[in-house]
């Protein structure tokens, strides 16, 4: 998607790219099966599929299966807990006293207890008071140099925070914690002026560049400034915050997390290490996978002739595991997860929140046939691949969740990032106070010795 506004990066012509590429081809392999025979832990992760410990952590616990005596894995369902506290607990705190909670979800997950009525109230004075950006900022660091995704410009505008910090490099944990305050608060505000400035340079519509307004939740202020019109409905924004509480951490191992600590462990700034978090949760294999569910479904409404049978839907998702439909890759998009085996806490959270908003917004079939792949799938992969447990992920939900809201897909992932901040933060924290030790796992060299080739017998 070119940018009007801007020339593009200088690239190789195609018969240099195509020299260099059957360069590299010819002079580098290594056999995944070496792998196995040395028993590398692969994407750090156990022959049983467990993940490898490579540390502690007071900050949040992912359960999703448990070790019998003889260390056999078994399956458990699925539980998240923030700081000892179930999230189905807040969740339901939440919906019984009609709160917004994800302001006190961050307060727990910083500081590792609940805050008192007159904490969570200066708290969420504190995070509104931070808000808005440093003078300049929007004009010089985020619409001089528009992008086509608003990861990259998430990323690129933390980075570009540190210029106006001098404590930048200070890690103390005042300091630090100053910064991941300030980081939480103004990080939706990022994402949306992003987001505008991309719907003028790249879609080439008008954009709407909204002040926040004082008393609102985190949900609230999202909704607010992304919509021309600033208008949203209670109900609306209380499914947004529970998108962002059930978001907000999952444990340290997870791809971006484990990136915040790696990056935190070698001493780097708070900028740094968030940056490097951001631009983790862009991978699809990581964040993206929500934008992969809405495509699929998209693709089974229209090619389904009745989405509500059972049988039709049965057959369709055998059919993706075969690859001879969908994107041919073979994967239920929204099915499995690397630790929850029965269940996935955060899916059942938000398919049982969604329904009532999706039958309103004109969404029940979809939400429905959604209800069908969670039901389904497992019973198809037993059948197909032999697997024996296998569960609905948060992302089944998500995706839609947010298009019933009227966000754009382009937010889809930035949403999650702003979610997992109070989760990056904490963790980072706890790093810097008491790992203290550079994260530094090892890599065989497989390649042989050979002495140097002068130039001129090459």
């Amino acid at each position: 998607m070119a940018n009007p506004l801007r020339s593009e990066v200088a690239t190789l012509d195609p018969r240099s790219m195509d020299h260099l590429c059957s360069e590299y081809l010819k002079n580098n392999y290594i056999n995944p099966e070496i792998s196995e025979r040395l028993g590398v832990k692969r994407g750090l992760r156990n022959p049983d599929g467990t993940g490898v410990l490579a540390g502690l952590t007071n900050v949040c616990d992912v359960v999703g299966y448990y070790k019998s005596k003889d260390g056999q894995v078994l399956p458990a369902p699925g539980r998240l807990i923030y700081r000892g506290i179930d999230i189905k607990e807040l969740v339901e705190e939440a919906y019984t006293h009609d709160r917004f909670v994800f302001e006190e979800v961050i307060w727990l997950l910083l500081f590792g207890n609940l805050p008192t009525k007159q904490e969570l109230e200066e708290f969420c004075a504190l995070l509104e008071a931070h808000r808005e950006l440093p003078d300049g900022f929007v004009e010089e660091m985020i619409m001089r140099a528009p992008s086509p995704n608003i990861m990259n410009k998430m990323e690129r505008s933390v980075l570009c925070l540190y210029s106006y910090d001098e404590k930048a490099d200070d890690l103390s944990l005042p300091n630090i914690l100053n910064q991941s305050i300030n980081l939480i608060a103004s990080l939706p505000t990022i994402m949306v002026n992003a987001y505008q400035l991309k719907r003028r340079a790249y879609d080439r519509q008008s954009m709407y560049l909204h002040l926040p307004v004082p008393g609102q939740s985190t949900a609230e202020h999202i909704l607010s400034t992304y919509r021309a019109d600033q208008q949203y409905t209670h109900e609306e924004a209380k499914l947004l915050d529970m998108c962002l509480l059930v978001h907000a951490d999952h444990g340290g191992g997870n791809c971006s997390t484990f990136t915040c600590r790696v990056q935190t462990s070698s001493g780097t700034d708070t900028y740094s290490a968030i940056a490097g978090a951001i631009g983790a949760l862009k991978g699809p294999k990581h964040g993206g996978a929500n934008h992969q569910v809405i495509r699929q479904l998209d693709e089974m409404m229209e090619a389904l002739h009745d989405p509500s049978d059972e049988d039709e839907v049965h057959d369709y998702l055998r059919r993706i595991l075969r690859k001879e439909v969908g994107d041919r890759s073979g994967l239920i998009y929204g099915i499995g997860h690397a630790v929850y085996t029965l269940s996935d806490p955060r899916a059942e959270i938000l398919r049982d929140h969604a329904i009532p908003l999706a039958e309103k917004k004109g969404y029940a079939k979809e939400m429905h046939l959604l209800c069908l792949i969670e039901k389904l799938a497992p019973e198809v992969f037993a059948r197909e691949k032999g697997a024996k447990h296998v569960c609905a992920n948060v992302d089944l939900y998500s995706g839609l969740i947010y298009r019933m809201l009227g966000i754009s897909e382009d937010l889809f992932t930035p949403l999650f990032a702003i979610a997992r901040m109070p989760g990056w933060c904490a963790h980072r924290v706890e790093e810097v106070k008491f790992a203290n030790r550079i994260i530094r796992p090892a890599y065989k060299y497989l390649g042989d010795t050979h002495p140097y080739q002068p130039l001129e017998k090459r």
